[in-house]
């Protein structure tokens, strides 16, 4: 199963995730500022209906409850907004970590070099002796 992950870690352009990750968090930022400024749907008050048709009334209704759909459809862009910048945060600290780790990674395979090259070193030292 690890080999499967592996290979699919592989295949992810990791450059192109570590130069990326600025500008996606940058744009959940504005795609949650935009969002975040515009205010819900106001809910107007239901108009008295006592001396109108029944089809005007009808309309009325409808007309309440798309405006209830809409509002609830905008606290959930809301939401969604929020999330993709918590997400995209969350991403941008990942990709941090990521690049720790790779510079981490090529200075251990750098100190294991040397290390290697002074083992070789010392070995064809003592075998010529």
């Amino acid at each position: 199963m690890a080999i499967g992950w592996m290979a699919v870690l592989q295949l992810v352009p990791w450059s192109d995730v570590i130069s990326n990750a600025p500008k996606i968090a940058e744009g959940a930022k504005k795609l949650w500022s935009t969002v975040g400024k515009k205010p819900p749907l106001e809910d107007v008050a239901p108009l008295a209906v006592d001396d109108r048709p029944s089809g005007m009334a009808a309309l009325e209704q409808r007309l309440q409850a798309m405006e209830t759909a809409a509002s609830e459809l905008h606290e959930q862009m809301l939401a969604s907004a929020d999330l993709i910048r918590t997400l995209a945060e969350q991403n941008t600290q990942l990709v941090k970590r990521i690049e720790v780790n790779r510079a981490r990674l090529v200075m251990l395979a750098a100190a294991t070099v040397v290390v290697a090259v002074i083992a070789i070193a010392s070995l064809t030292l003592l075998l010529m002796r």
